[in-house]
């Protein structure tokens, strides 16, 4: 697969979310789909109330179909059980992330699905995950990044695989809490793994969904920079971080992802430390968590925190990539 596959793949996913959003955009408004911001945020969020959310929902039909015209028109039509997977996950974790949105914002509440039943969806689509790799007998090994060390772990990858899939569908969703943030700092990290993908491994199908999540993002965050016109909701950072994981998963790169989705797990481990201080000593080591807002709330403008994210985001995706490829 040559690399105008690769660029026709990001452009198409590009215009299909830029050409739909300004439909899309005033029907979600229309609906009064719209933002509610938590009490506790920063108070200049107040602002965004209101906002059109479930954005998400253009960013998965672009993935979708994107991936679905490419692969056809350069694979002789026949789609491989790892294209169906990663449409599975993107697609079920964006149906979980729309009935939480649709909760919040037809009944008006900050909060959608209760955590336990969150949790419910998210293992549930990662166990049918795992069972599908499973019949297709995978492999159930893990590998050292930067070396040809390989661990079987057997039937504890079935573990892993669910902690992966719940785990990164929960952290990149902790991320999306400013204008751009998850679309810029995913839009990085999928990259990475699309060059992975077609470069080092080769997994054609991969690629292209990868980069069609990309060019997607990239359409997106047209209206989804500060100030934002659309915001994902969990339609679309659930769908993300399960996409996401799924491919680290399908290309054998599970330890890879924690580099190259350093963001989301700094996110993450900001959200942990504040819980155990708080509930331990009563007092909080950041003004806020996620991390991002602890930087609001030092001062800083939301376009300086997003972008200073972003630049994170894009270290950890070389850094990953160079291990991965020339270490390696």
């Amino acid at each position: 697969m040559n690399m105008y596959v690769l660029i026709m793949t990001i452009a198409i996913a590009f215009l299909i979310t830029v050409l739909s959003s300004p439909i899309f955009i005033p029907f979600l408004r229309r609906l009064k789909f719209g933002q509610s911001i938590r009490e506790e945020g920063p108070k200049s969020h107040v602002k965004k109330t209101g906002t059109p959310t479930m954005g998400g929902i253009m960013i998965v039909i672009s993935v979708v179909a994107t991936a679905m015209i490419m692969v056809s028109k350069y694979s002789a039509g026949s789609f491989g059980y790892e294209l169906w997977l990663l449409i599975f996950v993107m697609a079920g974790y964006g149906l979980l992330g729309f009935m939480d949105d649709f909760i919040k914002v037809a009944m008006k509440r900050n909060l959608g699905l209760t955590s336990k039943q969150k949790m419910a969806g998210q293992l549930i689509i990662a166990f049918i995950f795992y069972f599908i790799l499973h019949y297709n007998d995978y492999a159930t090994y893990i590998q050292i990044p930067g070396t040809s060390i390989q661990w079987e772990i057997g039937w504890g990858y079935a573990l892993l695989t669910v902690f992966m899939l719940v785990g990164a569908s929960n952290a990149v969703n902790l991320t999306d809490g400013l204008d751009g943030l998850l679309a810029g700092t995913a839009a990085i990290a999928f990259g990475a793994f699309g060059v992975l993908a077609w470069y080092g491994l080769p997994q054609n199908e991969i690629a292209i969904f990868s980069l069609a999540t990309v060019g997607a993002l990239l359409g997106f965050l047209v209206f989804n920079a500060h100030p934002a016109k659309v915001f994902m909701g969990d339609t679309g950072s659930l769908a993300l971080g399960g996409g996401l994981a799924a491919i680290a998963i399908l290309t054998k790169l599970e330890i890879i992802l924690v580099i190259i989705g350093g963001v989301f797990v700094i996110e993450t481990f900001s959200v942990i430390i504040q819980v155990i201080s708080y509930k331990t000593t009563g007092k909080r080591i950041f003004k806020m968590s996620p991390l991002h807002h602890h930087y609001e709330l030092h001062g800083w403008s939301e376009w300086r925190v997003v972008t200073t994210f972003w630049l994170v985001g894009l270290i950890c995706a070389v850094l990953g990539v160079y291990i991965e490829v020339w270490i390696a």
